[in-house]
C-alpha cells in the first residue's frame, strides 16, 4: 500500500507537508520521502523506515526545504519522490498503487530510448516507470491518460510541477484522494485524517479517472472523471484510519456498523467481547452493542515504541513483532468467555500466536469473529498484505488441502451457503485453535460502507472487479 501528501498554498509549506505525511504512516512501512520546490529548484529528501519512525528521520533536515508547493509519501515499495526533466519541463512525482505489467512496459519505454535510473537491487523503480510513461504524452493529460491505458492494476499520483500540484486518483478509483481547504491554500492526501490537526477542511474528493490542477488560489479540472468506480472494500476493513473518510464514508463508523450487524446474528454466550487492536476496535464495539454483552480490553497494544513503521523485511521476525506489541490482560482473561474480534485472517499465523497467548494466560473459551469474509484470492491491485502469492492465504493452502492438491471450486468457497464454505471456516478453526470462529458475510461488509457492490472493489473475497 502507501499514502500521498501535497501541499500548495500561499505560505511555506514544509511544516504541513511533514505533518499531513506523517499521519499517512500507517500506510507504509519501507521508505517515505518529500519534495519542495521553490521556482525551478527541487529540495528532496528520502529515507528508510524500515526500522525508525517518519519523524524521526525527517525532523533534523526541515530546514533545507524551501517553497510553497510539496509533496510526501508513505511508500511500501520504492523510493519516493522522484524527480524528473522532460519535455513537460521538471516535475516532482510520488503514486501509490502496484503495477501488474512492469516489464513489458520497461520495454516499451526502453524502445522509446527512455533509460531508467532509479534501480534499486536490480528492480525497477513503479514511480520512475509511471513518470517515465507520463513524459510519452505531448502535455500532462496526455501522458497521465497512457498511464490509465498502459497500468495493468491501479496507480495513482500527485504531480508537482511549477506553480500547481496536478492530482489523478486512478481509473477506478480503488486508491482514494481527497482534497482539504484553509485560506491560502490546498492540500491533497489519501487520507482525510491528516490536514485535520493543521487547519484545513475537506472540500472534495478526487474521482476515479479525474485529473485535476490545484493551485493555492483554486481547483482546475484537466479531465473528467470515469463513468464508473470501485474503491476498495478492504480500505474500511483494516488499512484506513479510523478517523478517515473514504468517499465521506468514515472508516470507524464503519467498522462498527459491520460489528452491530454480526453481534445481532451471532448466538455464542460470552463474558464480553474484546478486540484485537487497533483495527479490530470499532468492530468489538459495535458487536458488543450489536450482541448486548460489555466490551473488555483483555489485551491491549502497547504503542508507545512499537509503530507499524517497526516491522522487519523477514516474516517471522514481523510475526514476532507483531506479538511483541500485544500484552495480555491476564485479570480479564483468567476463567473468562470471551468473543474476540479482528479485522481479518491473511497467513493464520499471527491470530494462531495470539489466541494461543490468550488462552495461556488463561482464558476458558475464545470466539473468533472476523469483521470481513475469508480472503480468498490475492490483491492484484494494491499489495493491500505481505502475502505475495494466493497460496501464502491460509483459505487457498486449506482449499488446496479439502480438494486433493488443486485449487479448484474457489467460487463456491466464496458462497457462505455452501457445505464447501462451511468446511473451510471449519478447517481455518481448527488450525487457529479456538472453540468457533465466523466471519461476516459479503453482504454486512457492503452494507456496512454503504455503497452499492458494484461500486466497490471485493475482488479479494469473490474474484469481482472491474478493469485490468
Amino acid at each position: 500500500m502507501g499514502g500521498v501528501f501535497g501541499v500548495v498554498s500561499k505560505r511555506p509549506c514544509i511544516s504541513d507537508l511533514f505533518y499531513g505525511t506523517d499521519y499517512h504512516s500507517h500506510l507504509g512501512t519501507k521508505r517515505a520521502g518529500l519534495a519542495t520546490r521553490e521556482n525551478d529548484m527541487f529540495y528532496r529528501s528520502i529515507h528508510d523506515i524500515e526500522n525508525s519512525y517518519f519523524r524521526t528521520k525527517f525532523s533534523e533536515e526541515l530546514g533545507k526545504f524551501k517553497g510553497n508547493q510539496g509533496i510526501g509519501v508513505i511508500s511500501d515499495t520504492d523510493s519516493q519522490p522522484i524527480v524528473v526533466n522532460s519535455h513537460l519541463g521538471r516535475f516532482g512525482i510520488v503514486t501509490v498503487g502496484k503495477i501488474n505489467n512492469v516489464e513489458a512496459l520497461v520495454q516499451r519505454c526502453l524502445d522509446y530510448k527512455q533509460q531508467f535510473t532509479e534501480l534499486s537491487s536490480g528492480k525497477t523503480n513503479p514511480t520512475e516507470l509511471v513518470a517515465l510513461l507520463i513524459t510519452q504524452g505531448k502535455d500532462f493529460v496526455d501522458g497521465i491518460s497512457n498511464v490509465f491505458r498502459s497500468v495493468r492494476g491501479s496507480c495513482s499520483m500527485l504531480i508537482l510541477t511549477d506553480n500547481a500540484i496536478i492530482a489523478a486518483r486512478d481509473y477506478y478509483g480503488r486508491t482514494p484522494i481527497v482534497i482539504g481547504k484553509d485560506d491560502e491554500g490546498f492540500v491533497l492526501a489519501s487520507e482525510s485524517h491528516s490536514y485535520l490537526n493543521i487547519g484545513y477542511e475537506t472540500c472534495r474528493d478526487v474521482r476515479p479517472g479525474e485529473i485535476l490542477k490545484v493551485t493555492s488560489d483554486g481547483i482546475t479540472q484537466l479531465q473528467v472523471p470515469a463513468p464508473h468506480r470501485q474503491v476498495c472494500s478492504f480500505l474500511w476493513v483494516y488499512y484506513g484510519y479510523p478517523a478517515a473518510d473514504y468517499e465521506g464514508i468514515n472508516v470507524e463508523a464503519m467498522r462498527y456498523r459491520g460489528g452491530v450487524q454480526m453481534g445481532k446474528n451471532d448466538d455464542v454466550e460470552a463474558d464480553y467481547v474484546a478486540p484485537i487492536p487497533d483495527s479490530g476496535i470499532g468492530m468489538a464495539i459495535g458487536y458488543s452493542e450489536g450482541r448486548g454483552i460489555p466490551y473488555r480490553r483483555g489485551v491491549v497494544k502497547y504503542t508507545p515504541t512499537w509503530s507499524r513503521s517497526f516491522m522487519p523485511v523477514n516474516q517471522s521476525q514481523r510475526e514476532h513483532v507483531a506479538k511483541m506489541k500485544l500484552i495480555p490482560n491476564r485479570q480479564l482473561l483468567e476463567g473468562k468467555c470471551i468473543v474476540l474480534c479482528d479485522d481479518s485472517i491473511v497467513r493464520g499465523t499471527q491470530l494462531k500466536d495470539n489466541v494461543k497467548m490468550l488462552y495461556d494466560f488463561g482464558a476458558k473459551e475464545l470466539h473468533v469473529r472476523i469483521s470481513c469474509p475469508p480472503l480468498i484470492y490475492g490483491c492484484p491491485f494494491l499489495n493491500f498484505s505481505a502475502s505475495k502469492t494466493d497460496m501464502e492465504l491460509i483459505t487457498r493452502r486449506c482449499i488446496e488441502e479439502m480438494e486433493g492438491g488443486q485449487n479448484k471450486n474457489l467460487e463456491h468457497y466464496c458462497d457462505e451457503t455452501t457445505p464447501e464454505y462451511a468446511r473451510l471456516v471449519e478447517k481455518i478453526r481448527q488450525h487457529v485453535g479456538v472453540d468457533t470462529l465466523k466471519f461476516n458475510t459479503l453482504d454486512a461488509v457492503v452494507n456496512a460502507i454503504g455503497l452499492p457492490k458494484c461500486e466497490l472493489c471485493t475482488h479479494c473475497f469473490d474474484a469481482s472487479s472491474k478493469g485490468q
